[in-house]
């Protein structure tokens, strides 16, 4: 069994989310719950085959085995009831690249893409960087969840000739994991409109029951026609620097577009270390996985208790899915930088700031789950000194 209690230290490992915080905020002293990465040692199968492998001592470059292949059909037709052919993967070096490559691919300069607020913010970047027109749609909160306005989005897609849609499902940062029916009337409004979704389904693993992921692919026998889904095993099995990420794309036109485009940018060339940990973590990573997922459900509830006991001004969007968890801290009428200047300089804490993610996260923070029970403890009582 995994020891999700242990803390393994992490400073001076050129981690992003912990060796940053100095260059970012001027102080070393804080407890980062902001880089959407864990504080968990990855699975022991996926550690000892990047062993064997670096036991070799030969770094050439590699075909893609047909064992890893093999592996992905296996998961997704377990998990998902989602059945894959060769001919349907592609491999990226991460989600956020697809997500460029499927912008070069199926519009042009100047095109409306369309993309929800708040949302995980190198979609806006993106669709900024590549010079399309960005079109946002706000979520509505209901019953302290996210909620997709579908009125609104055939506004925006009528009035901007949208393009393409990028969807999060499951959502970040919101933790919402869409429902089949939410997804199934976003699809037939896309369809209608000839839209092209983009669905980003990083976290579909990482869902807590009885709460159930949807891929896109998987709602109508036609939805496969105008989408494609981004995935990876790198988010569930914390294998982020191994940059390997998949590509499901099953409409022929729409691949053949795809791969123009990453031949043309060279992004079809993966790292073999991706290779080996994506196929050890699928092959062998569920009972970690399972592990995993009893800890955060915990980490969550934990944490959820503790506002409502110390700090019940915080309203708190417990995830569905993700280790994402969403904080509304608008009742003490902050900015959004006095706010983060607020957790960081007074109370030591370091979060995601909500207006990142687009003008509906104003006044919100996003709290990653994702660490050892004593690291998030110390987080809390922190803000509740300051904020209490």
């Amino acid at each position: 069994m995994q020891d999700f209690d242990h803390i393994y230290p992490r400073v001076d490992t050129d981690s992003v989310k912990w060796d940053s915080i100095k260059t970012t905020y001027g102080k070393d002293d804080l407890v980062p719950l902001w880089v959407a990465d864990m504080d968990f040692m990855a699975p022991t199968p996926v550690i000892d085959a990047l062993s064997d492998y670096t036991k070799r001592g030969l770094f050439g470059y590699s075909l893609v085995p047909d064992a890893l292949y093999q592996a992905i059909f296996d998961w997704e037709k377990t998990h998902y009831s989602y059945s894959l052919e060769k001919e349907d993967i592609l491999f990226s070096p991460g989600v956020v690249p697809s997500i460029g490559v499927a912008i070069q691919a199926y519009t042009q300069p100047g095109d409306s893409i369309l993309i929800h607020d708040p949302v995980y913010h190198p979609f806006a970047n993106m669709v900024k960087a590549n010079e399309r027109n960005l079109v946002t749609s706000p979520l509505g909160i209901e019953d302290g969840h996210f909620v997709m306005d579908l009125t609104d989005m055939e506004a925006k897609i009528k009035n901007n000739q949208v393009k393409m849609l990028i969807l999060c499902n499951p959502h970040n940062p919101g933790g919402r994991v869409w429902t089949k029916a939410e997804l199934i009337a976003c699809g037939l409004l896309c369809q209608q409109y000839g839209v092209l979704v983009v669905s980003d389904e990083i976290h579909q693993d990482l869902v807590f029951a009885p709460y159930q992921h949807h891929s896109f692919h998987t709602l109508a026998p036609d939805f496969a026609d105008f989408s494609i889904i981004l995935t990876a095993a790198t988010k569930t099995f914390n294998l982020a620097a191994v940059k390997l990420s998949m590509v499901y794309i099953k409409n022929k036109d729409l691949r053949a577009a795809f791969q123009k485009v990453q031949s043309a940018t060279e992004q079809n060339t993966i790292n073999t270390f991706g290779y080996v940990a994506t196929q050890a973590a699928y092959e062998k990573g569920e009972p970690w996985r399972q592990e995993l997922l009893a800890y955060l459900a915990e980490n969550s509830r934990y944490t959820e208790d503790f506002f409502k006991e110390h700090l019940p001004q915080v309203k708190v969007m417990a995830p569905e899915g993700t280790y994402l968890m969403w904080l509304d801290f608008r009742a003490y009428d902050l900015s959004p930088k006095a706010l983060e200047d607020k957790l960081v300089q007074e109370a030591g804490v370091v979060l995601n700031n909500g207006a990142i993610f687009g003008n509906g996260g104003r006044g919100f923070m996003r709290l990653n789950l994702a660490c050892p029970r004593e690291t998030l403890a110390e987080g809390l009582e922190r803000i509740r000194k300051v904020f209490g």
